[in-house]
């Protein structure tokens, strides 16, 4: 059984998953976690799956070596690849995954129109087909991938032309069809989300799945007896990339200057960079 100060794990390609980390702090305040970004690998959407389920299986090996009594893997796109995976090859971990909030927008839409932005590998995987053949039946799902979005919001280009543009690209046309709902289908998203709120007006709610995993979180922690309780946890964040160039986005995305350190994850021979 771990310890209930053991920290909670959260990993990511790059810095999306802080959005996550976020929720769970605000949810969790006293417990300690700590955060990966696989910068030297970002994005995953691209890459091919059996990629994406090595660099998550080296994450998972290296989160373990620190302890961690629980894995949140704050992806989208990796969580579609690779979290079925995952919990066979640690059966003993508890793990958090991340699914595209299509239940709620379905469920509560009004035009019957939903928009969900995401990656290609996630719009490509067996979750979000079952997601949306369960939940979304009867509803018109329009999807966009956002191009480039992600390097700008690792960038910290949280307003750039580019990533205005790209924004617009993807929900105007929604919104000509009368999308009322659009649903945050990767991490990275929610740190647009006031760009993408002035795109689409007060019409469109805006879906971040980001406090429903932090629920998940606490419903895990709470089940098995592992909560911890004092008045503030510690943060530590651990790149595969640029120490300094996270060090920088990290009071633009989270408004904290936490400990950043890096570190090198060995790919095997099948793995391709």
């Amino acid at each position: 059984m771990a310890a209930k100060q053991a920290p909670i794990g959260i990993f990511d390609s790059g810095v999306g998953g802080l959005s996550v980390l976020r929720a769970i702090r605000a949810r969790l305040p006293a417990e300690n976690l700590i955060y990966l970004a696989d910068q030297m690998h970002v994005p995953y959407g691209p890459r091919p799956r059996e990629e994406i389920r090595e660099f998550s299986v080296n994450i998972v090996r290296h989160l373990l070596t620190q302890k961690v009594k629980l894995i949140v893997v704050a992806c989208n796109t990796a969580s579609a690849v690779a979290l079925h995976h995952l919990r066979a090859a640690f059966p003993e971990t508890q793990f958090v995954g991340m699914e595209p909030a299509v239940k709620p927008a379905a469920e509560h839409t009004q035009s019957g129109v939903v928009g969900v932005l995401a990656t290609p590998t996630t719009f490509q995987g067996e979750l979000y087909a079952s997601v949306v053949e369960r939940f979304a039946r009867g509803v018109t799902v329009l999807q966009s991938t956002c191009p480039g979005l992600v390097g700008e919001i690792e960038k910290g280009a949280l307003r750039s032309p580019e990533t205005i543009r790209i924004l617009k690209e993807a929900l105007l046309p929604m919104l000509a069809q009368g999308m009322d709902r659009v649903v945050m289908g990767c991490t990275h998203y929610p740190f647009v989300m006031p760009v993408i709120k002035e795109i689409v007006g007060d019409s469109v709610k805006v879906i971040d799945p980001a406090p429903a995993i932090a629920r998940q979180v606490e419903r895990l922690l709470e089940q098995h007896g592992l909560r911890f309780a004092k008045d503030q946890g510690e943060v530590r964040v651990v790149t595969t990339g640029e120490v300094e160039q996270l060090k920088e986005v990290l009071p633009l995305l989270v408004g904290e200057n936490w400990p950043v350190s890096g570190i090198y994850l060995p790919v095997s021979v099948t793995g391709k960079d």
